[in-house]
């Protein structure tokens, strides 16, 4: 029993942040210009030239503007959660280091796992498409001649495609060999394809709108707006969301910004809405150009403009096609070793991952190992396998990290690894006499020496006139929040189970459907109650999202909604790669971590002593400790020291 308890004491151990979270290895180069390019080449790459066209033909019509309006939304409540971890941990590991500083290490763990396996199948993916666009410029003879002289390699399997794509796998390696050249170098290359690329969709709004028919959009014989009814534009608004994932590139660049705290939440607040603007724009101007029953599922734009007339436009949309790409693919590829360098500099992955090359400060064996794995899927899977496999793992690192912020900020001070606020005193309060005889003049003038208010205090305990409230009383400060998150989050995933796979039985009206969908509702605003019930943490100096909980609360359920939709499939996929994952942790990972290396308990960022902890000391040295207390902090000190009392 004793050994069960120290397994599970190593699993949900917690990441010690060091004092200065700025040290690090890599090259911090980057400025909020750079990582907000970043962000924008990451998102409308393969998105607009690939995506759009399928949304439009088969889901949604022209209502699609809706869809990557609710996408966007959706994407936005994730991404400001990964921009309050991002500016409070600035580290290369993302939602990894989140939650392993959150939650503890075999979910920190398991979230990093599946970022290695989103941004694997995202190059691949990726690659797979600039491979299709160069090969429709040359009408399909690369495929054709690779069939012709090797053959297939699998009829209709689900898993593997019909032939090998040396061309994506070429391009793959390339990328990954100027990411090895370092992250300035990365950065140049991406914010040069993103800026011409935004030449090429200027041209195709201020076209595209050049030859508008409203009647695509109102008449019923062109199917009007809502072709699919309001379900299809739903339906469209879940594929969409595959084109807003690459905003978790600008968490995972944090390590190596100027300033972290400045230009992650900057970065990505500007980003979704810039890249959810284009995408509205471009998706207008496609569907009213042409009716949605003629877009082309495969070249949708080039096909828009010869159906105009501008047949010359599709080599310069082609070029569009190429820059967007390669860009998301430097996105995918720029973000994939990183992940895995954060992993294994903790220890929980292979130790060699994490070295660093001296002159070019990249992690050049992740980008070398994981960059081979990357070619290789992209030379024998499909588009279609790769994105929707990714889209499961992404969707669960989104909401891991939003239940990650509703803990964090019901932890109480003691358990806080975070610079604070100082607490504030009584108002117009001033210096006693005997305070006067032993502070300098100077140091009274920084600051007014008054006894501190209990606010730290009374993070993550219940609120003041709720104290005696029954089974919730007996839970130590901040635990009552976690277990609180933890059945909220089943019953959410409860909920959207019943709303995807019961939908038929609901809208027949089925009493026991409506009957479930109630009960749940109700445990699910309970147990939202039990966490509002408690005192939040919003002494944080860095962004902080607003409407906590029920923003990150929102986000869990859009996020787990999306996952229901994806097909049984996809969550064999998912848990055969988790087997292989959990089976890297229990026989390396748990073994070799930091954590094992370093004593019990959190790092010198907070320090907290309360009553219960204070020796048997004279009068004189309590009111000598006091008074050191309230003394102001030195400018050249680290992180606020916390020091409470009753």
């Amino acid at each position: 029993m004793e050994h069960v308890k120290k397994v599970f004491r190593k699993m949900t151990r917690v990441k010690t942040i060091p004092e200065d979270m700025h040290e690090t290895s890599l090259r911090r180069c980057l400025n909020t210009f750079d990582m907000t390019l970043l962000g924008i080449g990451h998102m409308i790459g393969a998105g607009i030239y690939v995506l759009t066209g399928t949304v439009v033909r088969k889901k949604a019509g022209a209502s699609a503007v809706l869809s990557y309006m609710f996408a966007g939304v959706t994407a936005l409540f994730s991404a400001l959660c990964y921009a309050e971890f991002g500016a409070r941990v600035p580290k290369a590991g993302s939602a990894y280091s989140y939650t392993y500083v959150t939650i503890g290490e075999i979910w920190g763990f398991t979230i990093g796992w599946n970022i290695i396996l989103e941004h694997m199948i995202g190059t691949a993916s990726v690659a797979r498409a600039w491979s299709g666009a160069v090969d429709s410029v040359f009408n399909g003879a690369i495929r054709n001649g690779t069939l012709a002289h090797i053959g297939y390699i699998s009829h209709d399997n689900p898993w593997v495609s019909d032939y090998p794509d040396f061309l994506a796998t070429a391009i793959t390696i390339v990328v990954f060999m100027v990411v090895g050249s370092g992250a300035k170098a990365s950065i140049h290359f991406n914010s040069a394809f993103t800026l011409l690329n935004g030449l090429v969709i200027l041209f195709i709004v201020c076209a595209g709108f050049s030859y508008t028919n409203s009647a695509y959009w109102t008449d019923s014989q062109y199917g009007g707006f809502f072709p699919f009814g309001f379900g299809g534009t739903l339906g469209g608004a879940a594929s969409c969301f595959f084109a807003f994932i690459g905003f978790e590139g600008i968490a995972v660049s944090s390590e190596e910004a100027k300033n972290p705290e400045k230009s992650v939440p900057i970065a990505t607040i500007i980003s979704l809405v810039v890249v959810t603007v284009i995408y509205m724009t471009v998706t207008s101007a496609l569907t009213l150009m042409v009716p949605f029953y003629e877009v082309s599922l495969t070249a949708a734009f080039p096909d828009a403009f010869m159906s105009v007339g501008l047949e010359w436009a599709k080599y310069f949309v082609a070029i569009g096609t190429l820059l967007g790409i390669t860009s998301s693919l430097l996105g995918s590829a720029y973000s994939l070793p990183r992940c895995v360098y954060a992993m294994a500099e903790d220890g929980l992955f292979f130790s060699f991952l994490a070295r660093v090359h001296p002159k070019t400060q990249t992690p050049l064996w992740a980008i070398a190992v994981f960059g081979g794995l990357s070619g290789l899927m992209a030379l024998l899977f499909e588009i279609d396998t790769l994105v929707e496999f990714m889209s499961i793992g992404t969707l669960f690192a989104y909401t891991i990290v939003a239940a990650s912020i509703i803990i964090l900020r019901y932890l109480p001070v003691d358990r806080c690894q975070f610079q604070l606020k100082p607490e504030e005193g009584t108002a117009g309060a001033q210096p006693t006499s005997s305070e006067q005889d032993t502070v300098s003049e100077e140091t009274s003038e920084k600051a007014a020496i008054v006894k501190k208010s209990k606010s730290h205090d009374d993070f993550g305990k219940l609120r003041q006139n709720l104290r005696e409230m029954p089974v919730l009383k007996r839970f130590d400060p901040g635990n009552g929040v976690i277990w609180a998150v933890v059945v909220l989050g089943v019953l959410l995933a409860g909920m959207s189970a019943l709303l995807v796979y019961g939908f038929g039985y609901l809208r027949e009206g089925a009493w026991w459907s409506i009957a479930l969908l109630v009960v749940l509702f109700i445990l699910v605003v309970f147990f939202y109650m039990v966490i509002v019930a408690h005192e939040q943490n919003n002494a944080f100096v860095t962004f902080q999202i607003p409407f906590v909980p029920f923003l990150p609360v929102l986000s869990m359920f859009l996020n787990l909604l999306l996952m229901m939709s994806l097909s049984s499939i996809t969550w064999i996929r998912l848990a055969i790669w988790m087997a292989a994952g959990f089976l890297v942790y229990f026989t390396y990972g748990m073994h070799f971590s930091r954590e094992n290396r370093t004593p019990e308990g959190y790092g010198p960022m907070v320090s907290y002593h309360g009553d219960a902890a204070l020796p048997d000391t004279s009068i004189a040295d309590t009111m000598a400790s006091e008074v050191k207390e309230q003394q102001p902090a030195r400018k050249d000190e680290g992180f606020y020291a916390y020091h409470g009392e009753t």
